[in-house]
């Protein structure tokens, strides 16, 4: 159960849930629409982005109704008459289909039989008829041309917002199926080129122009959320600049100011580009404030006939999307990215400049993908990218400064600086959830203890007390700190110091380093007090001695204390018969030690540990209160070998 706990609370398992969690929350939003209209917008930006192609070989060419042609008409709408002029004079000059994007569902005389005639005789001639919906009331075709193929719906999807990015191939009410207005011009072209529409060999509800088949558009496509998917619909590429079409204005078409070839053998589309008349239209590169940014409703049938020809002869398809498993599992790859980020960087700058790298070379992967004719998602990916390395990130920085605050609490005053980056580095072993985890080893611990500092305390101010005090403390305490040793306590005039913690020692090498350590930083005291003594006695001050206990042997270490306040300690027998040894009483030994400036006093446990390293000698056995059995005691006079012989310094009473 440790286990698992320790598992759940790792750095990795914090990334893989918060990653998850993040994704689950991004998914949540999009599947709610709630980023469509980014998505989107990103989309038209990769448009606008995209090259366009600049064709001076244009297959289309525009014929215009502008303001000045309306006026040299006199009328809006222009009359049947010179509707039936103008087609004639086009149908002179041989193209391969001729569109009139103008409702003719009333007769405009004069000339209606005209233009009857026109339309009845030109097979090459589609007019355009409005399918209708709800919203929108049905507008029938000229009524020589009802239900013949010379007619096509010019219906617009309209996405919210007022950008055009879908166009319709067909539609149906349930008992026929109509063509678009641009589907029939494209195809009376491609049929001259020998191509015809055809079912898709894999999918036969699918329709192939040439090579390439064009997938029907669905609703949750790209960045659409359960979109109008009625119809069979399809992606605009806009690939062709709005100044590739050619364009000839009605009245030049009348008067014969065109040449020829600008007609023969293309397409020619009649329709209106004036103000007045409002029939204009937002695309993807529409942008800004100018009044330029919208198309006429007669170049975006010129762009959707000039996209289904480049399907058709250039193999040119239209913009894919991925299914929506594979739209998932990118944004899930992504997730994971940014929590494996949110794992390694801590520091802001260093995350704040790899973040934007990331995210530029997201777009840019996205937008490599776009050119090559694929639409990935870029806003839920890129969103649960950055959010989970944010997320994964803060999470692991507020732990970690919450670990560090509980291990610089517990040790970073009575360790050194050493010891206190290992016991960071290593808190993933060191630490259960916020506290130290309690361990059982083997460790030396070392008590000391002021001789004869009620007699002090009694002829001294209490605030120069303290200060005579915290010099003792400070002092001993630097010393503990100085031979690898961890300050356990402060007991009045007393501290408790172990040796071999925090961390386990796997090795009896490892025990016995630290019980040297603790008989060195023993001798050290010894030293410090006698400075100490030489100081104060210059200054007046009282002169004292000191006590020191050591015992080595198994204790328990962890946390004692509540959330606010917690305390890292080592309890057990080791630590009793190291107090014991320190309070130990002259007169209970069997030799008199005397009454010695500095008495460090340690146990057999400990001696074997010292390999010889010390002179030392037996002072006695006894029995320490709470044990029955008798422990040897021993003395420590100094190191072996020291150049100097150490003087064993009696202090008068």
């Amino acid at each position: 159960m440790r286990s698992l706990r320790k598992q759940l609370r790792s750095p990795l398992s914090i990334g893989l849930w918060v990653s998850t969690l993040v994704f689950l929350a991004i998914m949540g939003l999009r599947i709610t629409g709630c980023l469509e209209s980014l998505e989107l917008a990103v989309y038209d930006r990769y448009l606008r982005l995209r090259p366009q192609n600049q064709r001076s070989d244009s297959l289309i060419v525009l014929i215009t109704v502008s303001e000045q042609d309306i006026r040299n008409q006199g009328q809006w709408p222009v009359t049947d008459a010179t509707i039936a002029l103008a087609l004639e004079k086009l149908t002179d000059y041989q193209p391969r289909a001729i569109g009139l994007d103008l409702f003719r569902d009333t007769p405009i005389p004069p000339g209606s039989q005209d233009l009857d005639k026109v339309l009845y005789e030109n097979k090459h001639i589609v007019t355009i008829n409005k399918f209708g919906n709800k919203d929108e009331t049905k507008i029938d075709p000229p009524s020589v041309l009802r239900n013949t193929d010379q007619v096509g719906f010019c219906d617009i999807i309209v996405d919210p917002g007022g950008i055009v990015r879908r166009g319709i191939l067909f539609m149906d009410d349930g008992e026929t199926v109509e063509y678009s207005f641009a589907l029939r011009l494209a195809l009376l072209y491609l049929k001259s080129e020998g191509i015809e529409p055809q079912p898709d060999p894999l999918n036969p509800e699918h329709m192939r122009l040439g090579n390439t088949t064009i997938r029907p558009f669905a609703e949750n496509d790209g960045g659409y959320i359960q979109a109008d998917a009625n119809g069979y619909q399809f992606l605009l590429d806009y690939k062709d600049d709005r100044n590739s079409f050619p364009t000839i204005s009605l009245t030049d078409l009348l008067t014969g100011k065109i040449e020829p070839e600008m007609i023969t053998d293309k397409i020619a589309i009649i329709g209106v580009t004036a103000q007045g008349v409002k029939d204009f239209f937002y695309t993807p590169h529409s942008r800004g404030l100018n009044v330029n940014q919208h198309i006429s409703g007669v170049a975006l049938h010129a762009h959707m006939a000039s996209q289904l020809l480049r399907t058709g002869l250039e193999d040119d398809a239209s913009t894919g999307t991925m299914s929506n498993t594979l739209e998932t599992l990118w944004i899930l790859v992504w997730s994971f990215i940014g929590g494996t980020m949110g794992l390694g960087i801590r520091s802001p700058w260093r995350f704040s400049l790899f973040a934007s790298s990331v995210l530029l070379l997201h777009a840019a992967i996205v937008y490599a993908v776009f050119i090559n004719g694929w639409w990935l998602p870029l806003v839920p990916s890129a969103t649960t990218w950055f959010l989970s390395a944010v997320v994964v990130s803060t999470s692991l920085s507020k732990q970690e400064k919450e670990q560090r605050e509980i291990l610089m609490q517990l040790f970073s005053k009575h360790v050194s600086q050493e010891v206190a980056d290992i016991v960071w580095q290593q808190r993933d072993q060191f630490l259960d959830g916020n506290r130290p985890r309690s361990q059982k080893m083997t460790v030396t611990v070392l008590f000391t203890d002021i001789k004869g500092f009620t007699s002090v305390s009694e002829k001294m101010a209490p605030q120069e007390l303290m200060t005579w005090l915290n010099t003792y403390m400070e002092s001993m305490s630097q010393l503990v700190v100085k031979h690898g040793g961890v300050l356990d306590d402060y007991s009045g005039d007393g501290l408790k110091a172990d040796f071999g913690i925090p961390f386990t020692r796997n090795s009896e090498t490892e025990i016995g380093h630290d019980a040297v350590n603790a008989v060195d930083c023993a001798l050290a005291m010894e030293e410090k007090m006698h400075q100490l003594n030489a100081d104060w006695k210059k200054r007046g001050l009282p002169t004292v001695g000191m006590r020191i206990g050591l015992f080595t042997g198994p204790i328990v270490a962890g946390s004692l204390g509540c959330a606010q306040r917690l305390k890292y300690t080592t309890i057990g027998d080791t630590v009793n018969i190291a107090s014991r040894l320190e309070s130990l009483q002259n007169d209970v030994l069997s030799k008199d030690i005397g009454d010695t400036l500095c008495r460090i006093l340690i146990g057999e446990a400990t001696l074997r540990y010292l390999n010889h390293q010390f002179d030392v000698i037996k002072v006695g056995e006894t029995a320490l209160k709470g044990r029955s059995e008798k422990i040897a005691v021993y003395r420590i006079i100094g190191r072996n070998g020291s150049k100097q012989k150490k003087m064993v310094d009696r202090v008068r009473p």
